[in-house]
């Protein structure tokens, strides 16, 4: 961008700045910078720290002795390989993602895009390619967009790894899962996803390749399992899973 350009730019953020004064994301109170939190509703935010499992990324309590793998996933090993998410989904982050989701508030991208960055720090280093959470194709279109794949994009934008939004795609519409047991979800999901045909060879792209797979929130890792099945299945040599945020 030229310097005449980037000063009309500066000029026009800040008359958009007078016109519509940066707020923060949860409470609405004026700010200094957009896409950011007040330091109250920073604090009200649990955000996953170790110790925790180096498999799901569920966070312990307290420290184990000896390695650090959580029971359910030494007694049932998950499809995907590893997980992490960057905040535990509560009552505050639930209403911010909502947000996010369903009610336009695509300024935060930014934001969430450098909580995954620290949370996923370690996957991020050894992805090859980020894939989102497809959407089916009536669900986006009422929606308009796939805030999985927001979050993709500008993560991928920020760690430079290549993003392929549309080599995975939900087949058919599943029920929502707000209410359903982890059965339930598991069978909700099973078979709803596969790899897109006739992707101009994007999913050649996929063998051999460490997947990283992103999401907005990870529950019991039903939906990730099933797409993590399916990436496998179509020669990934693994699948991570980088969520927004995890129930607890």
């Amino acid at each position: 961008m030229s310097d005449p350009l980037r000063a009309a730019s500066r000029f026009g953020r800040r008359i958009l700045d007078l016109m519509l004064p940066p707020r923060c994301g949860l409470c609405g109170d004026d700010l200094a910078v957009d896409a950011a939190l007040c330091l109250d509703c920073w604090r009200s935010l649990t955000f996953v720290t170790e110790p925790l499992c180096r498999v799901c990324g569920r966070p312990f309590e307290l420290r184990p002795a000896g390695d650090a793998v959580c029971g359910d996933c030494l007694a049932r090993p998950p499809i995907f390989d590893r997980a992490r998410s960057a905040v535990i989904y509560d009552a505050v982050s639930r209403s911010l993602i909502l947000s996010f989701k369903h009610a336009d508030r695509l300024t935060l991208a930014p934001l969430f895009a450098s909580w995954l960055r620290v949370a996923g720090a370690p996957l991020l280093r050894d992805a090859d390619l980020l894939v989102p959470v497809p959407l089916h194709p009536w669900r986006l279109l009422a929606r308009r967009y796939n805030q999985a794949a927001i979050l993709c994009r500008e993560t991928g934008r920020y760690t430079g790894t290549p993003v392929v939004d549309d080599v995975l795609v939900r087949t058919r519409r599943t029920s929502s899962q707000g209410r359903m047991t982890a059965p339930q979800r598991a069978r909700n999901v099973r078979g709803a996803f596969a790899i897109r045909n006739n992707c101009d060879g994007k999913a050649e792209a996929i063998n051999g390749r460490r997947v990283l797979l992103v999401d907005d929130v990870l529950t019991t890792g039903a939906t990730v399992s099933a797409c993590a099945r399916v990436l496998k299945r179509s020669g990934a040599t693994a699948v991570d899973v980088l969520t927004l945020a995890r129930v607890r």
